[in-house]
């Protein structure tokens, strides 16, 4: 395994580490705030949307699309060439998410009925459910634009990461987070409802975000004069590669969409319970599976371009063992102590204990897919990297039909805990797909030596796992203060790890196993 990958997964865990806990931060301000109250599911509700969106332009299927491209287009060592395809590149994306952003303000009731139903129904009704339907058309109008402005940054994101400069764009989501806790302390006192404050947090944190990069961009020589472009042969192959990919990059994100159009039918606080256990989700998964993804892309699409067929086999070995040496254990964790970390991170202000217990069900269930969750992230830029985006576009529709039969059946008995399970379990189906493919086309095989690695990880998991039930079990978590919490805690935490620690030590894992071999570049 090439050292600069290793390093770059390390600089990007690092500024993820960094954006995720201020993103828990925020969290925390956003539950204190709102707790799981109908204003709560209204925000949660209106950022959503945009967020699936920059899911799609931004950081999916428009970087999976985009950065083999640039890859190509960058080993022709061709300045003028180079710049002239992201100046038209930019143009274009930029003036597809702006007439989407306008759009999207002007039909945000049109929105807010489709993926509200439940409240425009309550409305039609004149119930009391459907004041939620009209505070979420007016948010809607503050944070839509959001998508304009994000989406030209995971643009310059990409464009840096592709020239080995990782640190920057995964800094770039802190500035989010501060921009939305700013706004919810020194706006909240002014606006009639905390949901507003932070809507407005999400505008500006798109507007910071994007300027703060722009510097970097500069300097890589690479901020250009934005041109329309939608028939140049580069622009032609980068939306030729994206229009599937738009799907099968974004098939979780889907999921949890209908689950939001669900949830909106269940009782008041599912759409909350599911968003905060969501979040504590999002940290492994941001920590160890994105920033995993985020490193393999360009590096796999290197080796395409060079025809080295072993070093990309390599490569997508060494981001399976981090992987699963960091996801299975990470999850396991998030079961046995769901309840304890909820109390911990957000049980204050609105958020109370039952809003703990609630949403403590949901991220059970949410951290039975972590593992297939991150296996996606890693399995779907082997198809990207070789400009496939059909594949993961047909197993896509194949995990998000399974998706969309497990709500209907697992929403009745389980209610959103059901919507949580469904989308763990179709995560998991995406996964083994994408591997199955992978496999039949010899361009990736669990090896021998990976699958009884991948035993010792499980078994050392379930020795974690048994050593903190043990301890937490008898420990009074609700009665118990703050402080309190937050001991038991890290003795929970650092049980796990010790206990993690040893058991992998002494069933024979050792670095080398991780690194493996160096590879050719």
């Amino acid at each position: 395994m090439p050292d600069k990958l290793i390093k770059a997964g390390v600089i990007v865990s690092a500024m993820t580490l960094l954006s995720r806990v201020l993103g828990l931060v925020r969290d925390v301000v956003v539950a204190n705030l709102l707790g799981a109250s109908a204003s709560a599911d209204v925000f949660l509700f209106a950022n959503k949307i945009p967020n699936f969106l920059r899911r799609l332009f931004a950081e999916g299927a428009f970087a999976q699309a985009f950065i083999p491209v640039l890859t190509e287009v960058n080993a022709q060592d061709d300045n003028a060439k180079l710049k002239d395809f992201v100046a038209k590149v930019s143009g274009t994306l930029g003036a597809i998410v702006f007439f989407t952003a306008i759009v999207g303000v002007v039909a945000s009731p049109l929105l807010a009925a489709i993926f509200g139903a439940g409240w425009f129904i309550d409305y039609l009704n004149e119930e009391p459910g459907g004041e939620k339907f009209e505070l979420a058309s007016t948010l809607l109008k503050i944070t839509f634009p959001y998508i304009f402005f994000i989406s030209l940054t995971g643009f310059a994101g990409a464009i840096l990461n592709t020239m080995g400069k990782f640190a920057v764009a995964a800094f770039t989501p802190v500035l989010l987070n501060v921009s939305i806790i700013a706004c919810a302390y020194f706006l909240t006192p002014h606006l009639s409802l905390g949901a507003y404050a932070l809507a407005w947090g999400v505008f500006i944190g798109g507007v910071v975000q994007l300027f703060f990069q722009l510097p970097f961009l500069y300097r890589a020589g690479l901020l250009v004069r934005p041109k329309w472009g939608w028939s140049d042969p580069g622009v032609v192959k980068v939306r030729t590669l994206m229009i599937p990919a738009l799907f099968g990059v974004s098939v979780s994100q889907i999921n949890l969409l209908l689950d939001t159009v669900i949830a909106s039918f269940l009782q008041t606080g599912s759409i909350s319970w599911l968003y905060y256990s969501d979040r504590l989700l999002e940290f492994p998964l941001g920590l160890f599976g994105i920033a995993i993804a985020t490193v393999i892309l360009p590096t796999l699409s290197r080796n395409h371009v060079s025809k080295d067929k072993q070093a990309f086999s390599k490569n997508i070995d060494w981001a399976f063992r981090i992987v699963a040496m960091l996801g299975i254990p990470a999850g396991a964790a998030l079961m046995v102590l769901a309840m304890p970390l909820m109390l911990v991170i957000f049980q204050r202000g609105a958020f109370s204990v039952d809003t703990a217990h609630m949403a403590s069900l949901s991220l059970m269930a949410y951290a039975i897919g972590l593992f297939g969750f991150m296996l996606v992230k890693i399995f779907a830029p082997a198809f990207y990297s070789r400009q496939d985006t059909k594949t993961p576009v047909k197993y896509g529709i194949i995990t998000m039909a399974i998706n969309m039969v497990l709500n209907l059946i697992l929403a009745i008995p389980l209610g959103y805990v059901g919507l949580a399970l469904a989308t763990s379990i179709s995560g998991i189906m995406n996964a083994v797909l994408l591997y199955r493919r992978l496999s039949f086309l010899e361009v990736y095989r669990i090896s021998k030596d990976t699958w009884w690695f991948l035993a010792k990880i499980t078994l050392a998991t379930v020795v974690m796992v048994i050593a903190v039930f043990a301890y937490s079990a008898n420990l009074a978590w609700v009665q118990s203060s703050f402080s309190q919490r937050v001991e038991y805690l890290c003795y929970c935490i650092a049980i796990g790890i010790i206990c993690y620690a040893i058991s992998i030590l002494i069933l024979g894992v050792r670095p080398h196993q991780l690194i493996g071999k160096k590879v050719k570049k």
